[in-house]
């Protein structure tokens, strides 16, 4: 069983005369200012899966740099970024004891691996999610959640079956321009809200690159996992490290397009706002075109629509007034509203110990030794990413729904008495042999 700070067993932190023994490792260190005195027996194990651009270039700094945190191995199936993501690690240590792995269920079996952080392409996160809480370990991972509603369904009730401490990567919650966004929406400052506009890229498409000669050093198969096999290719996984994220994003196989990567941090902010971080819209409207890949529209209970489209970004119309917001940049009409404090007797959202990615890491830290739900938990992910692959849908299958609407139950997780469109749920073709999403 998996046991956290001084090797305490996680279940006892929780409750009777172990939780008010364990009081001390609740108080995060960078509150107390000794972040680089931790003791060994007192830091968080932490293991690295996938070490592409975000990894390399912002979760391993940030995490080198935290005392209560040590990184002792790392996992990629390109051995050049296998090796350079060791290499920093070791560098920042000044030693040589970080582990590398191929494949991350080794790095998973280990005892002193207490939490894993995933950056891996989008349709391995599902798979990774469930082997972690199988493990017992606890969790960040990088939005989108998964690339399909079944591989959320089944990573919301892993974690939830499990104690794991899950944190999804949407960082926008630890930003405090997008918090007081919402803030301001849940206490009424524009009035009842009567549209949203979110505006991030469009649906994926069917991967068509022209195939490559792989060269020695990369485990493509396990690259692939569940999707096709297909021949290699560069445009997919560049081979060692690189200073962009590459184009797999694009196609359905791997990646949800931009309405699940940049969608999966606004439409995040969409429903925070609302107040739906445990639902949804319950109807989805495809576009007159679906091929344009916009102007989708989504339904709640409530009556409010949220449309796919307008400014990058969120804008909430209310009827006493309109709220835009995005990175670093927010307004309002009129211009006071957003110079409005919050009362104490007001709705306030969750705060992070600090704003963006390193406020985001830091709150699930925290949360890993208080044993308390962090920002972004699993439920928050699945169910933007929902929103996200439920837009996608209405695209992709929008000629053969000839402009009628689909009805989506957040609850049960399945369009309603529509057993064609509950197939889309899932990938349009079978998981490969060893890599099948396996039952919770």
């Amino acid at each position: 069983m998996k046991q956290i700070g001084l090797r305490l067993n996680r279940r006892a932190l929780l409750g009777g005369a172990a939780a008010s023994l364990a009081a001390p490792l609740i108080v995060p260190r960078h509150v107390l200012g000794d972040e680089n005195n931790a003791a060994p027996s007192e830091k968080i194990g932490l293991g690295v899966i996938g070490v592409g651009h975000m990894m390399y270039s912002s979760h391993v700094p940030h995490f080198l740099r935290m005392g209560e945190v040590k990184v002792r191995a790392v996992c990629d199936v390109d051995r050049t970024r296998r090796e350079a993501g060791k290499r920093r690690v070791d560098e920042g240590y000044g030693n040589t004891d970080c582990a590398a792995y191929n494949d991350y269920r080794e790095m998973l079996a280990r005892d002193d691996i207490d939490a894993v952080v995933c950056a891996t392409q989008d349709q391995w996160h599902g798979l990774i999610i469930l082997d972690a809480c199988k493990a017992g370990k606890d969790m960040y991972c990088e939005k989108p959640l998964t690339n399909t509603l079944v591989e959320a369904k089944a990573a919301m009730d892993a974690v939830n079956a499990s104690d794991t401490i899950f944190q999804t990567g949407s960082q926008q919650r630890s930003d405090s321009n997008f918090r007081y966004a919402c803030e301001l929406v849940r206490n009424g400052r524009i009035g009842k809200i009567e549209r949203i506009e979110v505006g991030v890229g469009g649906p994926p498409r069917p991967c068509n690159v022209p195939g490559e000669e792989v060269e020695p050093g990369l485990d493509w198969d396990r690259w692939l996992g569940p999707a096709p096999m297909r021949e290699y290719s560069s445009v997919l996984s560049p081979r060692g490290m690189h200073s962009h994220f590459p184009a797999w994003r694009n196609f359905l196989e791997y990646g949800g397009g931009g309405m699940t990567d940049w969608g999966a941090h606004h439409f995040d902010i969409a429903q925070w706002a609302l107040g739906m971080d445990q639902s949804g819209p319950v109807e989805i409207v495809p576009p007159e075109n679906p091929g344009r890949g916009r102007d989708a529209k989504f339904i709640y209970a409530n009556g409010v629509e949220m449309i796919h489209g307008g400014r990058g970004g969120v804008t909430f119309f209310g009827t006493e007034g309109e709220i835009f917001v995005t990175r670093g940049q927010l307004e309002s009409k009129p211009d006071d509203i957003i110079k409005q404090p919050i009362g104490d007797d007001e709705i306030q959202l969750y705060r992070s110990a600090s704003g963006g990615h390193g406020g985001h890491r830091q709150d699930w830290i925290d949360c890993v030794r208080s044993r308390k739900q962090p920002n972004c938990p699993v439920e928050v992910g699945a169910r933007t990413v929902a929103v996200c692959l439920l837009g996608n849908i209405a695209y992709l299958h929008g000629d053969e729904l000839d402009g009628k609407s689909l009805k989506w139950d957040p609850q049960k997780w399945e369009f309603v008495d529509n057993q064609t469109a509950n197939q889309w749920r899932d990938y349009p073709y079978p998981w490969r042999e060893g890599y099948e999403l396996p039952k919770v």
